[in-house]
């Protein structure tokens, strides 16, 4: 509750002052300042169970919180801060509307939050809509560059169909329940057989979830609108905002049609294997680095659908561990492409010797994501795998999850060779090219912190599942 009212608060704040505050720093110290009063509310209504006395509204059961979202969106906040901190003077390059920038990342933060508490079909509606509205913006925000013109286009298209969908598939669950109610758990499904309307509504919602999360064969609009948005966006959109779809998905199908996950749960399955493999294939073919990891987050959604799957404990503790060890991991990658001057993998020739920091942490980040023993991302994927194998249905999708990780080891350790073991090309100088700019000390040590955070929850990753057994 604290998290949704303070960051809708907070982003009118930065959106009015837009109209008054002339610089194009002070609205980063702002967001910074007002997102770290966030997330201690957020940590203060965990602690204690309880939002602040002034907060205290009732909800009529449209919003229900507990440990596990409020540790999601505590996950969610957290990570946005990192990438304020690391990102900010980046924010400010895109174009001279800095402050609304900020204010439409916290309007987006009110939806991830929303999303995470949802108890009827509505607010989950109004929840998606407030995160895709302003990623539409945020995409198109580079005016000068018509990629960026196309992928806003293009994402504010196919996000439409999507919505369009979700709310068929709303309608169809509204008029086929006995109780004709939006709330989830009022849907009764799983006596008997499923009447054709819940089944259709099951569907759409299945797929406009799909879509949202950029699962496959759902995946088409991600590489372009990915690849065309300003870099500092991509990196915002392909973590905090992914995760939070999964999180939504999981919440709808585990309270709404979890007693009839029999009936649906091989249609998991297809679209889960469909993800892996058109992910981490399509992925080895790339060049460009940050198209290559636009495709990679398709492939990082099929081991997330893991947790649709299964649906129990292991899989809740899984989704709450990969939506931190990837968001930290691809927002640290992330942060040191933006300072690239090439995007190429050829690009990242060499940077060892210039900037040893950089490639040293750029290497953690690209283990975790690979899932290499000892960092988070290894932890996030077998917890993921053990919630599969938990489930006790179709052993063999853990088989493929796992040749898929190893797939995926040949892209990521293209750019650790690269770094490592290629030489920086030369300039008409006959000297290497300068391949980071604006790289200083401050931006150094966040990257070490954000790889120090991954190697942590690699070594304790109950640091963070104590918290979704914590009760005040």
């Amino acid at each position: 509750m604290n998290a949704i009212i303070l960051t809708a608060v907070w982003g009118l704040v930065m959106m009015l002052g837009g109209a008054f505050i002339k610089s194009k720093t002070l609205p980063k110290y702002l967001a910074i300042g007002g997102l770290s009063f966030v997330f201690l509310a957020n940590l203060w209504e965990l602690y204690t169970g309880n939002p602040f006395s002034l907060l205290n509204v009732d909800t009529k059961e449209m919003l229900h919180t507990n440990s596990f979202n409020l540790v999601f969106i505590a996950i969610a906040l957290g990570a946005t801060l990192l990438y304020f901190l690391l990102n900010g003077r980046d924010v400010e390059k895109v174009g001279s509307h800095v402050s609304e920038y900020f204010a439409l990342i916290f309007f987006v933060l009110c939806g991830v939050a929303l999303s995470a508490t949802f108890n009827t079909l509505l607010i989950l509606f109004l929840g998606i809509e407030i995160i895709s509205i302003p990623l539409y913006i945020l995409t198109g925000s580079d005016k000068r560059n018509l990629k960026s013109n196309e992928a806003s286009l293009k994402y504010f298209l196919m996000g439409t169909f999507s919505t369009g969908i979700m709310l068929m598939g709303i309608a169809f669950i509204y008029g086929g329940n006995e109780l004709a109610s939006f709330f989830i758990n009022n849907i009764k499904l799983g006596e008997g057989k499923m009447p054709l309307l819940l089944t259709a509504g099951l569907v759409f919602l299945m797929i406009a979830m799909a879509f949202k999360v950029s699962a496959a064969p759902f995946h088409f609009w991600t590489p372009d609108v990915y690849d065309g948005a300003p870099t500092v966006f991509t990196s915002f959109m392909s973590t905090i905002v992914k995760a939070a779809g999964f999180f939504a998905f999981v919440r709808l199908f585990e309270n709404a049609f979890g007693v009839v996950q029999p009936q649906w749960q091989k249609l998991i399955v297809i679209i889960t294997v469909a993800t892996l493999l058109i992910g981490n294939l399509t992925a080895v073919f790339q060049q460009s680095v940050k198209r290559m990891l636009a495709y990679s987050s398709i492939a990082q959604a099929g081991f997330m659908l893991f947790a649709v799957f299964a649906l129990n404990d292991k899989a809740k503790e899984g989704l709450i561990l990969y939506s931190a060890a990837y968001s930290l991991a691809t927002i640290g990658i992330f942060a040191i492409l933006i300072r690239m001057n090439d995007y190429t993998i050829d690009g990242f020739n060499g940077l060892a010797r210039q900037q040893p920091v950089m490639a040293a942490t750029a290497t953690v980040f690209l283990l975790s994501l690979t899932g290499i023993p000892l960092t988070a991302g290894f932890q996030s994927k077998f917890y993921m795998l053990m919630a599969a194998i938990k489930n006790g249905h179709h052993f063999w999708l853990v088989i493929v999850a796992v040749l898929c990780a190893a797939i995926s080891a040949y892209y990521y350790f293209r750019i650790i060779q690269a770094m490592y073991f290629k030489e920086a090309s030369l300039g008409a100088d006959n000297q290497p090219l300068v391949l980071a700019t604006d790289v200083n000390d401050r931006f150094r040590a966040l990257l070490l912190v954000v790889a120090a955070l991954l190697l942590i929850l690699g070594a304790y990753p109950q640091l963070l599942i104590d918290w979704l057994h914590y009760r005040p």
